[in-house]
């Protein structure tokens, strides 16, 4: 018996979540409105689910300049984005038990070694706030010989910006700040080069 009100009431549940999204109150009036008003009213909808909380995902689109942040390195120096100006930049977030970003390491090694005499720079933020602390973060440096500048983002607010989900997340920036492509997933030394337009 129990069972059979429980599906009852689930049913029931169904039906007026339904009822609900189909039927807006004031649809008959958006339909009078002039046709100029009621792609207004789309664009505001589209700008307004553009954003969540902590991420204003349209700075993040391509040919938007790419938001600024100060976080201090494992040396415990400021690294701002902005000062990379001139330099095509390659984002990285990351963190040490991502299995991705463990296999991009070493390819992300060889092309800043490669090319960081041509005009780009390789910014490995490390997700800290998501990390095992900094002493595992300091062994998996050594461990990778990793010498490009390597941020750490303890608060997780440049991670949230950058929509830093799904690890690793790389932005390509070129020389004006702006950003040319985003990238999920691990990236290898050609796509690098692909990216950057390094021949």
């Amino acid at each position: 018996m129990n069972k059979n009100l429980l599906s009852i009431a689930i049913l029931t549940l169904a039906v007026v979540i339904l009822i609900v999204n189909i039927w807006k109150p004031g649809s008959s009036e958006n339909e009078k409105k002039p046709s100029s008003q009621a792609s207004e009213t789309v664009k505001t909808d589209d700008k307004e689910t553009e954003d969540i909380p902590g991420a204003k995902l349209s700075s993040l689109r391509e040919g938007a300049e790419a938001p600024d942040f100060e976080l201090a390195t494992m040396e415990g120096e400021p690294l701002k984005l902005s000062d990379y100006r001139g330099k095509k930049v390659i984002l990285n977030f990351w963190a040490t038990w991502c299995p991705p970003c463990k296999a991009e390491m070493p390819h992300m090694q060889n092309f800043y070694e490669e090319n960081k005499d041509k005009g780009v720079e390789i910014v490995a933020v490390n997700l800290t706030n998501m990390d095992k602390g900094k002493d595992t973060i300091e062994t998996f440096i050594k461990d990778y010989g990793l010498t490009f500048p390597i941020p750490l983002d303890e608060e997780g607010v440049a991670g949230t910006t950058y929509q830093a989900f799904t690890i690793p997340t790389s932005y390509i920036l070129d020389e004006n700040g702006v950003i040319t492509k985003k990238v999920v997933g691990p990236m290898d030394e050609n796509m690098m080069k692909k990216l950057t337009g390094i021949k």
